[in-house]
């Protein structure tokens, strides 16, 4: 395992900024089974960079409006990001907040990949950093944590007849209980004007997948770009804030103790729950009352092997089988077993990243992958700083990453076909890694 440690300290600067990249009409979005082209906008996708720098050692953050990255994408960001301002490769976290409503940026189930799209997004997002190295202004920094219960549910359940399942009829007399807690804390890092403590940048964190549409062919950023814009509104001034998503693999903004909830407007609910955050987020602002104009800026990086499960020789019968009829892209078996033989042409081991980051007492770390929210919760609990964010499909994508417990479990989650390709002992190697590059942070 390799791994890079750098971190000094001084007077804190910090600055945000942000690019357009919404796709052109005509695209695949990814995200559900079926193929989608897109025909309308709703808003517009962005990636949102951050540029903290203290004097001595700069860090920057950079999330984008996708569903997720590839390796070899966030290096080609990354590495013109550095080229622009200069940054270590190694401080720069690169994120997706993970909506279902944008281009696809992998061929997945039904959709292809929009390779022209693609290339030209990390260029993009690459200016952001750049924008927001050119933004940084003196800040006084400050942290809070709230509660969004309302929106925070696992969306596994254990059922009647021993099994698991992913999203149980709301309300159904066969669940049991759900098979893993929740996450509902809202972190909140402020940075405020150094004369009258007005806000000016702030970094969100919270652990919720997509919310979604019935409008399924129109591009939207979902719930965090509706966040990010009510809580400008809220600040006023020319305030702007990041998002980050945690670690939402198994975390859904569906309460099943109630009845199914309706859509009185295609968007209604992403609204509802993008207020819902922003006005906690607002909240929380108010209740920061330790502010500090110095922080200690880090960064440490470490690579892990992951070795992805492989079919068994019956299964990988049974998907050829199913493949060499006619294609039938309505069949979800057909789309699994296609996305079985997929599977086996990429390599059985490959290293992916575990990035970790501080600015001052807060931690900051990235996990490649959709992960389980217990994976988030374990890395809090053993974290050495006050506040812990972590941003999920960070620097790559390796699938979902269950616990070991849900492997055995099963579910939609944790089937191959579904790229939920880790191992067991995947959870615990990333905890330990990254509380480990958090502890040297710490100092």
């Amino acid at each position: 395992m390799r791994e890079v440690v750098c971190e000094e300290t001084t007077m804190l600067k910090v600055g945000l900024a942000t690019v357009d990249i919404t796709p052109p009409l005509g695209v695949e979005i990814i995200g559900y089974f079926e193929r989608r082209v897109a025909d309308d906008v709703r808003d517009p996708l962005e990636a949102v960079a951050m540029f903290v720098d203290n004097g001595d050692s700069q860090v920057a953050i950079v999330i984008l409006d996708l569903i997720m990255l590839h390796r070899q994408d966030v290096e080609r960001l990354r590495a013109r990001a550095a080229e622009l301002t200069g940054i270590r490769p190694e401080n720069l976290l690169v994120a997706c907040t993970h909506t279902h409503q944008g281009p696809a940026t992998a061929t997945l189930f039904n959709t292809s990949r929009e390779e022209e799209y693609v290339r030209w997004a990390m260029e993009a997002a690459a200016d952001a950093v750049l924008l927001a190295k050119q933004r940084v202004r003196p800040v006084m920094m400050g942290h809070a944590s709230g509660r969004c219960p309302e929106v925070s549910h696992n969306r596994r359940w254990h059922l009647r007849d021993g099994t698991v399942v992913m999203h149980p009829t709301p309300g159904s007399p066969e669940r049991v209980r759900p098979a893993a807690p929740d996450d509902p804390e809202l972190i909140l890092v402020g940075f405020a004007d150094l004369g009258d403590r007005g806000p000016v940048w702030a970094l969100v964190n919270f652990a919720l997948h997509y919310v979604g549409t019935p409008a399924v062919n129109t591009i939207t950023a979902d719930y965090s770009g509706v966040l990010r814009r009510e809580l400008a509104r809220m600040m006023g001034r020319d305030f702007r804030a990041i998002y980050a998503n945690g670690t939402c693999g198994d975390i859904f903004w569906i309460d099943t103790d109630k009845p199914p909830p309706e859509h009185p407007t295609p968007f209604f609910h992403i609204e509802r729950v993008g207020r819902l955050l922003a006005a906690e987020a607002y909240r929380q602002w108010q209740n920061i009352v330790d502010w500090t104009t110095e922080a200690q800026v880090g960064a440490a990086w470490a690579e892990v092997p992951f070795c992805r499960r492989r079919p068994t020789p019956e299964q990988m019968k049974e998907a050829k089988k199913l493949l060499a009829g006619p294609p039938d892209p309505a069949n979800q078996e057909w789309v699994y077993a296609n996305e079985l033989v997929r599977l086996e042409q990429e390599p059985e081991e490959r290293m992916v990243p575990i990035q970790a980051m501080r600015i001052g007492d807060v931690g900051i770390v990235g996990l490649p992958g959709e992960v389980f929210v217990e994976i988030g919760l374990a890395i809090k609990r053993q974290s050495p700083f006050v506040r812990t964010v972590i941003a999920e499909l960070a620097n790559d994508w390796a699938g979902y990453i269950p616990t070991d417990v849900a492997l055995r479990e099963g579910s939609y989650e944790t089937r191959l076909a579904t790229v939920s390709k880790a191992p067991p002992g995947t959870a615990q190697l990333w905890i330990d890694t990254a509380v480990g590059l958090l502890k040297k942070l710490a100092g």
